[in-house]
C-alpha cells in the first residue's frame, strides 16, 4: 500500500498524518509517478493552515520528481512519456507528499541525466516562476535594470543566476 502525508483539518504541522492511500490505475491522460523526492514550498503551509481553502481531507505538496510506473491509454502517444522515464512536475493538483501518485501526464517534464531527482523536485516551481517573471511578464533584455528584493529564496536565487 502507498503512503501519503494528509490532513483532515487546518492547523499547524501537528495536523499532518502519514496515511495509507489507494492509488488506482492511471486514467487515460495520467501517469503514476513513484516519487524519489518532493519539493517543499511555503504555499504548502498556506494550504495546511487553511489560509488557502482546500477540500478536506487533502494531500499536500505541488511538486515532485521520480520514475513513471504506469501510464494511461492516451499518454505515450500524446506526450512521449513512457514507463521508466525519470520525470518532474510542478503545479496542481496537490498531493505530492506521497510515495506515489497519479498526475496529468501533460504536467510531466522528462529529466536529463545531468539533473538528479532531488534537484528537480526542488527547482521546478521556482524555476517556472523565474521563467515567467523574466520571459513572460516582461521579457528582460540586455541593458535592462531589474530589482531582486531577496536572493535568499529559490526564485530570487534562480533569477540572479539566470
Amino acid at each position: 500500500m502507498t503512503h501519503a502525508i494528509r490532513f483532515h483539518q487546518p492547523g499547524g504541522a501537528e495536523v499532518l498524518r502519514w496515511e495509507e492511500v489507494a492509488v488506482p490505475a492511471p486514467g487515460p491522460d495520467e501517469a503514476r509517478v513513484r516519487h524519489e523526492a518532493v519539493g517543499l514550498n511555503f504555499i504548502d503551509i498556506y494550504y495546511r493552515s487553511g489560509r488557502y481553502p482546500i477540500d478536506l481531507p487533502s494531500g499536500i505538496g505541488l511538486e515532485g520528481a521520480g520514475v513513471v510506473e504506469a501510464v494511461g491509454s492516451a499518454v505515450t502517444a500524446a506526450t512521449g512519456i513512457r514507463v521508466g522515464d525519470r520525470v518532474a512536475y510542478a503545479g496542481g493538483p496537490v498531493g505530492a507528499y506521497a510515495e506515489a501518485r497519479n498526475i496529468p501526464a501533460d504536467r510531466l517534464v522528462k529529466l536529463p541525466d545531468a539533473i538528479d531527482t532531488k534537484t528537480a523536485a526542488a527547482m521546478m516551481l521556482q524555476g517556472m516562476t523565474a521563467q515567467y517573471l523574466l520571459r513572460r511578464t516582461y521579457r528582460v533584455q540586455p541593458g535592462d535594470t531589474i530589482l531582486i528584493q531577496a536572493a535568499a529564496g529559490g526564485v530570487g536565487l534562480i533569477v540572479c543566476q539566470w
